[in-house]
């Protein structure tokens, strides 16, 4: 186990590994610019701050992965869509109109269409309904019967698809704004005959279809490309429209949009890196359960003897009485009729029956569920207190930077003579401080599942935590307290630059805490494991060799050459 020092040292070289593009957001000028579309890993470099050399900062840039994923706006997904209805269309030498039908039968994917064409095209046809010729010969007659009204219309006024079924153009016209206005389904429309699977097309919903209803169909269109696409999903922020193009088995899902939201690709939940999407899937459904509010029942209330609702102690003395219309008199211990009560069994702060009655063990097993229930409740409140708590002071972060982005840094650029370039690392630290607290925030749902049994995971868990929040802790009061000073001072101070080495170098030791915290959760702690696992091979090496007493001579050796973090797991273990 590495010491504190050694972990903040390697931590240095560790920078791709904390930051999955979550901090970008804030550097975005134009959210609607192009160039703002690709992202890359570690955007912005957290450590102590060094004159900007554009040499240096290009080397960096190169040197960092790009991200695995594309932020979409609407034109973009409209020009992917048509690239692809092209390339489908110029392959297998179909029409635009059909190559759309195949794509959206394969739920756009290029690679499935072609190989599913040229592996069976006749077989594709007839699941997708692109029929190569009519199924029936219609007459030439002047006039011809219309397959739903029954009435005889002149030529001119009927049309069908490809299979030839005869309908006329007001049935048609019904036909297809019934479906667009009943949902997406009408972009699977097919033809109205009911034996009949020939595609219905864009090209007879813009022949037929109403203004309104080609935005519509349009619009259902455009987001099939996004929801029915493997590779694509939509931000899930309330009222954002972007949508997300994502590369899958990248390993890392955490994403970060242009409307500045930044959640997990596969859950669609908020971004919640260290944390795996089935631990917070059972963190979510836990605070919005109902068995809570049943576990704090059970711990704190016990059922009227008579109606048998739950009732809830609230003053000192053993005398309940159940609510209206039960009105029933009990005791709270024993939960015996009042009115057999009295000083004989202790009087209303004791009861003596209840005493002699726990004594036989009559109660052992609802004290043992009530105990359990407060013991399992307690547990739950600890870690849900401190996750709201950092979610709260997220929120607050997020605000204050933004305070300090729109107002104060201006201001403090004027106090101190310096130009706002040179202010960048009081932007950096917030950033910091909102990245770490989403994590913070995480990690107390984790430990929440963090099985009780597995002592020392939880105590180097518990150290790495710590560790990290106490960094955090200093970096938020000096970023939040420290720099108000400066801001509503009068003009400049001798003390700003002391200031801005000691925020930047909180901001790259919580860095580092926090980058150390990451990786050990996303090992699964395994750190733990190849502990005991060396101290097993030590011990078993040293009983070989040298008898009992060398063996405790040997665990001690091993552990005095660990850290601190590292003893405690030792001895925890052992």
């Amino acid at each position: 186990m590495e010491s504190e020092d050694d972990m903040i040292d390697d931590s240095v070289s560790m920078e791709d590994d904390f930051y999955s593009g979550d901090l970008s957001y804030c550097y975005d000028d134009d959210p609607n610019d192009n160039d703002n579309d690709y992202y890359f890993d570690d955007d912005n470099d957290y450590g102590l701050l060094e004159d900007d050399d554009d040499d240096d900062q290009d080397g960096i840039v190169s040197r960092r992965p790009q991200l695995s994923y594309t932020v979409l706006k609407e034109a973009d997904i409209k020009q992917q869509q048509e690239d692809d209805i092209s390339k489908v269309s110029t392959v297998l030498s179909i029409s635009r109109v059909d190559a759309t039908i195949l794509l959206r039968y394969y739920n756009w994917s290029v690679s499935k269409v072609h190989d599913e064409w040229f592996a069976d095209e006749g077989g594709v046809r007839q699941s997708v309904g692109l029929l190569e010729r009519p199924a029936v010969q219609v007459s030439n007659a002047r006039e011809l019967t219309c397959g739903i009204c029954f009435e005889s219309f002149l030529r001119d006024n009927i049309t069908s698809v490809a299979c030839g079924h005869p309908f006329c153009l007001s049935c048609w016209r019904g036909y297809i704004s019934t479906t667009i206005y009943d949902g997406p389904g009408c972009l699977s429309l097919r033809c109205p005959d009911p034996c009949c699977n020939a595609a219905v097309g864009k090209d007879m919903i813009d022949k037929l279809a109403t203004s309104e209803e080609k935005e519509k169909y349009s619009r259902y269109l455009l987001r099939s490309y996004v929801e029915d696409n493997r590779k694509t999903k939509w931000c899930p922020a309330p009222g954002c429209e972007y949508a997300v193009d994502f590369t899958v088995g990248s390993g890392n899902f955490d994403v970060s949009c242009n409307c500045s939201y930044s959640f997990c690709w596969n859950c669609t939940e908020e971004a919640h890196r260290p944390v795996d999407c089935e631990t917070v899937a059972k963190w979510i459904l836990k605070n919005s359960a109902e068995s809570e509010n049943m576990n704090w029942i059970l711990a704190n209330s016990k059922p009227c003897p008579k109606c048998k609702r739950p009732i809830e102690k609230n003053q000192g003395c053993m005398h309940m009485t159940c609510t209206p219309p039960c009105k029933f008199e009990f005791c709270w211990l024993c939960l015996g009729a009042w009115a057999e009560h009295g000083e004989r069994t202790g009087g209303f702060y004791a009861c003596n029956r209840y005493e002699a009655a726990k004594q036989e063990g009559v109660y052992d097993e609802a004290e043992r569920r009530r105990e359990m229930a407060k013991n399992s409740l307690e547990k739950y409140t600890h870690y849900y207190e401190r996750w709201a708590s950092n979610q709260l002071s997220r929120q607050k972060a997020l605000a204050d930077l933004h305070q300090m982005q729109t107002v104060h840094l201006e201001k403090l650029s004027d106090l101190q003579c310096t130009p706002e370039s040179q202010l960048k690392f009081i932007t950096e630290a917030w950033l910091q401080i909102v990245e770490c607290r989403r994590v913070l925030k995480w990690t107390y749902a984790y430990g929440y599942y963090l099985p009780e049994h597995e002592h020392a995971k939880r105590q180097f868990f518990e150290y790495l935590q710590g560790e990290a929040e106490s960094g955090l802790e200093r970096l938020h009061q000096c970023a939040e307290k420290e720099l108000n000073k400066f801001v509503t001072g009068d003009g400049p101070s001798k003390e700003f630059d002391d200031f801005r080495a000691k925020l930047a170098g909180l901001t790259s030791v919580t860095k580092n805490y926090f980058e150390n915290l990451v990786r050990a959760l996303e090992n699964g702690l395994a750190d733990v494991d190849s502990q005991a696992a060396a101290a097993c091979s030590k011990t078993t090496s040293s009983k070989n060799t040298g008898g009992t007493s060398k063996t405790r001579g040997g665990r001690g050796k091993g552990s005095s050459k660990s850290g601190g973090s590292g003893r405690n797991v030792d001895d925890t273990s052992n």
